[in-house]
C-alpha cells in the first residue's frame, strides 16, 4: 500500500516536470526592470546622466516593463521633442501614484521625464531603446539563399528551429508516460 502511494506520487511528480518543461519552450518571459535600482526614480544626486547610463546597461525587449518607485513625483512618457524641452502638456503616459509600471509594447525609443518642475532639467529623465523583434524565417517562395553571416564579426547566425506545438505536445506526453 505504501509502495502504491509512492509510485503514484512519482508518476504525478514526473508528469508535472514534463508538463512544466514543455511550457518553458512556448512562453516568452518578460522582465520587469526597477528604474534606478535601489535609488528608484528621483533627482540624481551627483551624476545627471544616471538614468541614461542605467538604461544603456540594460537590454529591453517588447513586453518588458519598467517599474518606477518614487515619492512626491511623477513619471511621464513623452515625445522626443518634449523630452528635449523637459516638459509636456499632453504626455503619452502619466502616473503619480509613487509605484508606476509601464509596459514597453513596441520596439523603438521611449522617452521618460519627471513631471515635477525642475527635476527633468536636473537629470531625472531617460531614454529606453527597445530591441527590434526578430525577423521571421525565410519564406518558402523566396529562392535566394539565406545570408546568415554577421557582417560585424564574421559569426554565422543560424535561423531559429521552429517545431509546431501539435507535434511536440503529444510526443512529450507519450515519452512521459513511457517512463511512468
Amino acid at each position: 500500500m505504501a509502495s502504491d502511494l509512492f509510485n503514484g506520487s512519482c508518476k504525478v511528480f514526473l508528469s508535472l516536470i514534463i508538463f512544466s518543461s514543455i511550457f518553458q519552450f512556448y512562453f516568452v518571459i518578460s522582465t520587469e526592470f526597477l528604474v534606478g535600482g535601489e535609488d528608484g526614480w528621483t533627482i540624481p544626486k551627483k551624476d545627471s546622466q544616471m538614468y541614461i547610463d542605467w538604461a544603456s546597461k540594460n537590454r529591453f525587449k517588447v513586453d518588458d516593463t519598467v517599474h518606477f518607485k518614487y515619492n512626491k513625483d511623477s513619471v511621464l512618457v513623452v515625445t522626443e521633442e518634449e523630452y528635449q524641452k523637459c516638459r509636456s502638456a499632453h504626455p503619452l503616459f502619466f502616473s503619480n501614484n509613487g509605484d508606476s509600471v509601464f509596459k514597453l509594447d513596441r520596439p523603438g525609443l521611449f522617452y521618460f521625464i519627471s513631471g515635477v518642475a525642475g527635476h527633468c532639467e536636473r537629470g531625472q529623465k531617460m531614454i529606453i531603446k527597445v530591441l527590434e523583434l526578430e525577423t521571421p524565417p525565410q519564406s518558402a517562395n523566396d529562392t535566394s539563399p539565406p545570408d546568415h553571416t554577421n557582417k560585424k564579426n564574421g559569426a554565422v547566425q543560424m535561423p531559429p528551429a521552429i517545431i509546431p506545438p501539435i507535434i511536440v505536445l503529444p510526443s512529450m506526453f507519450f515519452l512521459g508516460f513511457l517512463f511512468v
